[in-house]
């Protein structure tokens, strides 16, 4: 775990971190939520769909936005102010995920550094990007 603090949060900062997603990911994904929608639990209604597989929760891949700030950018003193995402391209299980973190501005009204996050699978494809919005300790 990083301990980044305000000083420490420079334009240019980057950090990033590899994850592979999983069958039981994707199963605790639906127990928390309860989010059932067939394309993500069901592998012969994704195929019929055209999709190799069951497709990823979007959330689930955008919920690594939440690691890569709490744990790597700035890591320790991280309190997420807001995170907006976009997804490009599906997820399947069994990718394995690059997460990437710029910092791009800081702003000492609220102690609040504004991230650019992209997340890209195996084949270099952006997958999601987003902004982070992370307040954290001077």
């Amino acid at each position: 775990m990083n301990h980044y603090t305000m000083a420490d949060m420079t334009p240019g900062r980057t950090e990033e971190f590899t994850v592979t997603v999983t069958a039981e990911m994707m199963d605790a994904f639906c127990a928390l939520t309860g989010d059932t929608s067939p394309i993500h639990i069901d592998e012969g209604y994704a195929r019929e769909r055209g999709y190799p597989g069951r497709v990823v929760y979007g959330m689930l891949g955008a919920s690594f936005f939440s690691t890569l700030a709490g744990v790597y950018l700035p890591g320790e003193h991280c309190l997420l102010h807001g995170v907006e995402c976009k997804f490009a391209k599906p997820v399947f299980i069994g990718d394995t995920l690059t997460v990437r973190g710029t910092v791009v501005r800081v702003s000492e009204i609220g102690n609040e550094a504004e991230i650019k996050a992209v997340i890209t699978n195996q084949n270099g494809q952006r997958v999601t990007r987003g902004i982070i919005k992370a307040g954290l300790a001077k």
